[in-house]
């Protein structure tokens, strides 16, 4: 199966001609283009949420919202309903009190959290759990903080116990917040295929390959019995635009055993 992370940047944003309204019909074909079976997007405000379900018929979504009584579902997890049944979903927020809706601890600039879907596969007949996160963009604290926090959530399942992650982590390959994850025992999918963990910045500002220094943010991570089979840095443009100020991440796993 297909899975992608897809950070679509906020529509709040002053972008000028990259605003989401004069990009968001390119950033449904570019997720379409791929046909994933299950991918997370990051930054998406309810009017983002609205288009993107209304595009996208055949995906069921979940997300809790970011703030208490909000809309935004900000990291928002989307799967085939062709394919897949929920078998449980949830969320938690990335702080010191995870079940206080809205909270944030260790600095962080915005608050953060966590949604997670397990879906049965009625392909083949197994089941697996999709966490899509967001982890904050200012505070290394915050980053750590929260890379530990869902290390501990996870690590409640046995080790065979298939899991992937999705989510722009705001930090690159060297950042002790992704070695944590490394270290608790999830897989780089894009380096399991290139054996390369930081080929480029997938945070671009709207500018593609011109940028320079922010290395690959945009993290697909699995665990368990996975095996991976491909993975690709999304950089579609027209006439040198973009779908989002980020390229999307895809991988292709095959659950082997849960």
């Amino acid at each position: 199966m297909r899975l992608m992370t897809c950070n679509i940047r906020t529509s709040t944003a002053n972008d000028g001609d990259n605003h989401w309204e004069r990009r968001k019909a390119f950033c449904v074909s570019a997720i379409l283009s791929r046909e994933p079976d299950v991918f997370g997007v990051q930054e998406a405000h309810e009017d983002q949420l609205i288009y993107l379900k209304a595009a996208m018929p055949n995906y069921n979504s979940y997300g809790l919202p970011d703030e208490p009584a909000g809309r935004n579902a900000v990291d928002t997890i989307f799967y085939r309903k062709d394919r897949f049944n929920s078998v449980a979903q949830g969320g938690y927020w990335m702080s010191e009190t995870p079940h206080v809706p809205g909270s944030s601890s260790w600095e962080s600039a915005c608050v953060r959290l966590a949604n997670w879907v397990r879906l049965y596969d009625r392909d083949s007949g197994v089941e697996f759990r999709f966490v899509n996160t967001h982890l904050d963009h200012r505070s290394q604290p915050a980053v750590q903080g929260q890379a530990r926090l869902i290390n501990e959530d996870v690590a409640v399942y046995d080790l065979d116990y298939a899991q992937f992650l999705t989510g722009d982590m705001n930090a690159k390959a060297d950042n002790p917040g992704i070695q944590s994850f490394l270290e608790a025992g999830w897989k780089d999918t894009y380096a399991a295929v290139y054996d390369e963990p930081d080929p480029c910045d997938t945070f671009h500002k709207f500018v593609g390959d011109a940028h320079e220094g922010s290395g690959k943010i945009d993290w697909v991570f699995c665990r368990g019995n996975v095996e991976v089979s491909g993975a690709e840095i999304v950089k579609d443009s027209e006439s040198g635009r973009f779908p989002s100020d980020h390229y999307f991440v895809t991988a292709d796993c095959e659950v082997v055993g849960c």
